[in-house]
């Protein structure tokens, strides 16, 4: 199986940074894009940012410009730089993994689709 473990989460003022991380553990043959989402109380999630294997990444409107994802596959691991941060930033954030290629004892390899990690909250004061 895929387990998926983000940290970096915390309190901070407006204006301030964060740098959450989030690494794929298992018996991982390949992953495909990761992302952030979050979850602001009484909101659907909502994507924040995605990126490929490739390292083409994808924003949400409202977060253009402050925050910036990537990744080091090496270490299966995705990154989200979050500059210039705003109330409204405030969420539990949820890393993604939309497809993981695992080892398999019976067939030698699995797909695993849709990975979500336990999430981490962010709480921007004003």
């Amino acid at each position: 199986q895929v387990h998926l473990v983000e940290s970096g989460g915390g309190l901070v003022q407006a204006g301030g940074s964060l740098r959450l991380s989030c690494t794929a553990s298992g018996s991982i043959l390949n992953i495909n894009t990761m992302g952030w989402y979050r979850q602001a109380p009484g909101k659907q999630r909502e994507l924040v940012a995605i990126i490929t294997s490739g390292g083409s990444p994808t924003y949400a409107d409202s977060v253009k410009g402050r925050f910036t994802i990537s990744r080091d596959n090496a270490q299966k691991t995705a990154y989200l730089q979050m500059d210039s941060l705003k109330p409204e930033d405030t969420a539990v954030y949820y890393c993604n993994v939309d497809w993981v290629l695992v080892r398999d004892q019976a067939t030698g390899a699995k797909s695993i689709f849709d990975n979500w990690g336990q999430g981490t909250q962010v709480t921007v004061s004003s």
